[in-house]
């Protein structure tokens, strides 16, 4: 049965949610668009207003790019952002590992910092914006975006735009690290009177531990910050805030604040809140916040390499793309068990015992599309006997569902998702196992290489978005049951996957806590492709990428994320025309009598639908 696609298609390249500014999720609402996004077919990526942040550059970032390029660089050069001068190094080094070719003239970095002499002359209260630019042959861009996707450490499109304003505006100047000197930037200015509201006086203590380089693990000491207009509730903050922000995001992530509170509140009262993490001596010291999940994801394994030295790692189980790319190209390289069997493990455990050595395993709880769950219990005795660190991605789990820090030395996790909810703000985190044998050396290498590259305003959005977040994975865990029930009842329907139905529940039900649930995320094959198409296209949910949202999301998950490897995805069970559902927070009938109608429309063996 086919169903008219005009009208549905309408608002294709729209930002998810509609009219958000830096929404990380665009609308691809037919199975037709999703194809047509990854072939680059005009119809779909001109009508392009956002995109996922590592896969589609915002376009104020590429606006301030584009500036900068058009200042400092040569002719036929492009500029990538970053937020310091570390991770732009880092940029440097992948493009010359990537295209030997490029000599010393060919990359550099410019790195844009405060000229603090002229910003206070024009009343500006700052957040310390810098930038630091990559500079690169355009011919060289898909290897500096490869680096951009898979670290996770680009700049954010708030700090973009603070930054673009103040470059124009004169107010950022180059540092040359050769001469120490700052050359100006010339432009407009903005900046020519005080803030609407001067909370200066009111400026609440900033608590935190700094590391050994004065760097703190998620607060802002010493940065003297300026206002903004908050558009989520339509206020003036004060971005002091921020340094508070970031602290009450580390305690939830600790499990030390699950109360929906006011900020002020919320850092009175969590130091007396019992933990809901199982591991004695944690806290939110052991918290690090990064920009992205990947960027966690990412820093922690360059943490290890750094830490433990050059090995191999491990990825188990079929992951999340860039974090099998990251295992495989920075670094010596990971050996990939996809299918994340316990014959995997098998193998792992006799390559162990023929002296095969590894620096540490990944993986995710549970994973993400197929929803299977790894036997923690069993790697963490092959870790504790052979002496690798066990890395797990807690993101789709999430703490309140699942415990799984006593058998992990690091956990990573993407704040984006179901801990932000609300689809307009990037972010992620690293924590550290007090009861690790790493924990000391890996204490000792955060407090060397770790940055606090979580810009404020994005903090702060965090945070807001983050008070309610019991609440909310309370209320998905429910409506994801009830949709995979109806799901499973259809004869249209091949298979669902899901933590309470799928290979590993007796893994995942060991870890899950006491009134922890089964998560929010789904995904669902059909006997026919075609009966797969029919009932996405009209599904009327929202259709995009990313997962988390308080609102029901819905992809093709295969094609967005493997388009041109569909062949290697089947063989470890990714089926072409699989469909991943993110479970928002929609009234629970009216959600299943959605998933219903949209099933209704395919075409049964008989001839009725």
């Amino acid at each position: 049965m086919e169903v008219s696609l005009t009208v549905v298609e309408e608002n294709v390249g729209e930002s998810i949610p509609p009219m958000t500014a830096h929404a990380v999720s665009v609308s691809l609402p037919t199975w037709r668009a999703n194809v047509g996004y990854e072939e680059g077919q005009d119809w779909v990526v001109s009508r392009m207003q956002t995109g996922y942040p590592r896969f589609f550059i915002h376009k104020s970032i590429a606006r301030f790019a584009a500036a900068v390029a058009e200042k400092y660089g040569l002719p036929g050069e492009e500029a990538m952002l970053f937020p310091s001068h570390a991770v732009a190094a880092r940029c440097v080094s992948f493009l010359h590992d990537q295209a030997p070719e490029l000599g010393p003239n060919y990359v550099r970095v410019v790195d844009l910092v405060p000229d603090h002499e002229k910003a206070a002359a024009e009343g500006v209260r700052k957040v310390s914006p810098k930038i630091s630019a990559v500079m690169f042959p355009k011919e060289s861009f898909k290897i500096a975006k490869t680096f951009w996707q898979h670290s996770g450490d680009g700049v954010s499109s708030r700090r973009a735009e603070y930054c673009h304003k103040a470059f124009e505006d004169g107010l950022l100047a180059e540092r040359t690290r050769s001469e120490g000197i700052q050359r100006m930037c010339k432009g407009p200015r903005r900046y020519q009177k005080q803030a609407s509201v001067d909370l200066g006086a009111r400026r609440p203590s900033l608590s935190g531990h700094a590391n050994s380089n004065g760097v703190s693990n998620g607060t802002t000491e010493g940065q003297d910050p300026t206002q903004f207009v908050e558009e989520r509730f339509g206020r003036n903050l004060d971005l002091s805030f921020a340094a508070n922000a970031k602290l009450a995001v580390r305690r939830r992530i600790a499990g030390s604040l699950t109360a929906d509170v006011e900020l002020t509140e919320a850092l009175e009262m969590a130091q007396d809140m019992k933990r809901t993490r199982e591991v004695a001596g944690f806290s939110e010291d052991d918290v690090y916040l990064y920009s992205t999940g990947m960027s966690a994801i990412f820093n922690t394994h360059r943490s290890m390499l750094i830490a433990r030295g050059p090995l191999k790692s491990i990825s188990y189980g079929f992951p999340y793309i860039d974090t099998l790319k990251i295992l495989q190209k920075f670094g010596p390289g990971c050996l990939f068990y996809g299918h994340g069997s316990s014959e995997d493990l098998d193998d792992l455990e006799r390559r162990l015992e023929n002296g095969e050595r590894y620096l540490a395993f990944f993986c995710e709880f549970p994973g993400n599309p197929l929803l299977r769950t790894p036997d923690l219990r069993r790697i963490r005795a092959l870790a504790d006997k052979y002496d690798f660190g066990v890395v797990v991605d807690e993101t789709i789990g999430n703490f309140l569902n699942v415990s799984v820090l006593p058998y992990a030395d690091v956990i990573v996790s993407s704040l984006t998702k179901i801990f932000s909810g609300a689809s307009n703000v990037m972010g992620g985190s690293a924590i550290l196992n007090p009861k690790s044998r790493y924990y000391d050396l890996l204490k000792q290498t955060w407090a060397t290489e770790y940055e606090d590259n979580l810009w404020p305003e994005d903090a702060i959005f965090l945070e807001r978005n983050s008070r309610d977040f019991v609440s909310r994975i309370e209320r998905t865990n429910v409506n994801a049951e009830a949709i995979c029930d109806i799901l499973r009842a259809h004869p249209a329907v091949k298979q669902v996957n899901y933590p309470k139905y799928g290979p590993g529940r007796e893994f995942y039900d060991h870890c899950r806590t006491p009134n922890g649930g089964y998560g929010g995320l789904l995904s669902a094959t059909f006997h026919k492709p075609a009966d797969a198409i029919v009932f996405l296209d009209n599904l009327d949910t929202a259709k995009g990428p990313s997962l988390g949202t308080n609102f029901t999301l819905s992809s093709p998950y295969t094609i967005l994320a493997h388009y041109t490897e569909l062949d290697w995805a089947a063989s470890f069970g990714i089926e072409a025309h699989l469909i991943r559902f993110s479970v928002g927070l929609e009234d629970t009938t009216d959600l299943m009598a959605t998933f219903q109608r949209a099933l209704s429309k395919i075409p049964l063996a008989n001839g009725s639908s």
